[in-house]
Order: C-alpha cells, then structure tokens, then sequence
C-alpha cells in the first residue's frame, strides 16, 4: 500500500474523533486531536488486540486489554507491557479527503 488511499472525508472528522477504517487488509486507526490528523494500526504491538477504543490522554492511547500506552505521533511505547512501536501511518489532506499510505511491505 505505498500509494496514497483515500480513507475519509475529513467532514466524518470533528476534532476529538477516532474512526478504524479498513485499507487494504489493514485496520487504520484514524484520530482527529487539536493539533491535527494522525493514524496508526489498529493493533497492540504487545498482543494484537485492538487499540482504539482505548482511553485517550492527550497524544497517548492505552490499550483496553493490558494498559500498554503508546504515542500516537511517533508510534512509540510510553507504558509496557509493550515494548515494539505502532506503525505510525503517513496521513495527508487532499482536498476534503484523508489520504493514509503505509509503504512497510513494498
């Protein structure tokens, strides 16, 4: 998936939202913070289970099954028990769409 996809319209996005959007195989967190636009998988890099539904502090989401915490700008583990980064997604507007592109498997 190294070319860009439109995910969503930024419309479906008010400020303080998340959405899981599926791309190409890939479930893609999507959230709208104040201070823009960011996406990571949608996967706990401890288990696998699914992060976004968890809590929400700032830029830092905990995941709902063992409290792993990560950085949702740059992927990174805050809080075990996690210790592999996110893929953290480039995401860009175009026009009024998302785009998201994941080049890791190219």
């Amino acid at each position: 998936m190294s070319d860009w996809v439109k995910v969503a319209p930024v419309s479906d996005f008010p400020v303080d939202t998340r959405r899981v959007i599926e791309v190409e195989g890939v479930r893609v967190a999507v959230f709208h913070l104040d201070d823009g636009f960011y996406a990571v998988e949608d996967a706990c890099t401890h288990d696998g289970g699914e992060l976004a539904s968890g809590e929400l502090v700032g830029c830092e989401i905990t995941c709902p099954r063992h409290g792993a915490r990560f950085n949702l700008k740059t992927g990174a583990v805050t809080a075990p028990p996690a210790y592999e980064a996110l893929a953290a997604l480039p995401l860009r507007l175009a026009g009024d769409w998302l785009e998201v592109c994941d080049d890791r498997w190219d």
